[in-house]
């Protein structure tokens, strides 16, 4: 799969691809039939929409190089079975020799940013060595935000964290790992912005520098539609009521701007802009 990389003033983003998958949208919004489709296929459609109900889910990983910080969004699946979602592994790119081919050996990144805790969030934070995992990223500082790792830490693994106990509490174990607000200013033109529902501290991330601007959504949305049907929900959320807020406030504030919004699960071309449309957004590529 192709990286694609944008430049924001001086940082650039580059898009490490481990998985495109090709799913049936209703499986993951529920609302999603190919009726309630049909008044946004036009502006969907050939990017985001195919036959159908049929869309490609996008698993990567983006790197925010400021030239003083290489900071990784998000680690993929990884290494880890994950129960009742084998599929999504299969023909799986190879996300650390992707790093490596964008310039990005894993020794180099020096920060990592999970924007929540799911599985496929969490995968390449630790790497199999032998019988156990150890953190893949030996010089990096991982970010968790307090308020995620709370929660998380205190339930049992379930569907949406199984990989916990292997990708997450390892990095911790190690003393790598620093509990942060989810309004934490990463460094000069990296911040996170809370945009909690999917998970109780869901962050996405703001990068500013040379007058531009980029957001990058983690699972806020995890397709283009929920901007114009803002309170589409999907089964993962832990308050779905909360995340359609805070995509309301997201289009509130970046609706009409030249703010380009980079989709954690947006296949290619992956970026675009909000318009607003009617109660909500298109995302205009």
């Amino acid at each position: 799969m192709a990286q694609l990389t944008w430049q924001i003033g001086d940082i650039t983003i580059t898009r490490i691809p481990e998985v495109v998958a090709e799913l049936p949208l209703e499986q993951l919004l529920p609302d999603a039939t190919e009726a309630a489709l049909a008044p946004h296929r036009e502006w969907l459609a050939p990017h985001f929409l195919g036959e159908g109900t049929m869309f490609p889910l996008s698993i990567h990983g983006l790197v925010v190089d400021t030239g003083a910080r290489r900071i990784l969004v998000d680690t993929c699946l990884g290494e880890h079975p994950i129960p009742g979602f084998e599929a999504l592994a299969e023909g799986a790119d190879d996300f650390l020799g992707g790093l490596a081919e964008a310039g990005y050996a894993r020794e180099t990144i020096d920060t990592v940013l999970c924007t929540h805790l799911h599985f496929d969030h969490v995968g390449w934070n630790t790497m199999r060595e032998g019988d156990r995992f150890v953190p893949t990223f030996p010089q990096a500082r991982y970010l968790y935000a307090r308020r995620e790792w709370e929660h998380w830490s205190k339930e049992a693994p379930g569907e949406f964290n199984p990989t916990f106990d292997a990708a997450v509490r390892p990095v911790m174990e190690a003393g790598l790992v620093d509990l942060v607000d989810t309004d934490h200013a990463i460094c000069e033109g990296v911040r996170l912005v809370p945009t909690h529902g999917h998970t109780p501290g869901h962050v996405s991330v703001e990068i500013t520098s040379g007058g531009e601007r980029a957001f990058i959504t983690g699972d806020m949305t995890h397709h283009p539609v929920q901007w114009a049907e803002v309170d589409w929900a999907m089964g993962a959320d832990v308050d779905s009521s909360e995340a359609a807020g805070s995509r309301r406030r997201v289009i509130e504030e970046l609706g009409d701007q030249p703010v380009l919004v980079i989709g954690t699960h947006y296949a290619p071309p992956c970026a675009g802009h909000l318009v607003r449309s009617g109660r909500g957004a298109k995302f205009s590529t």
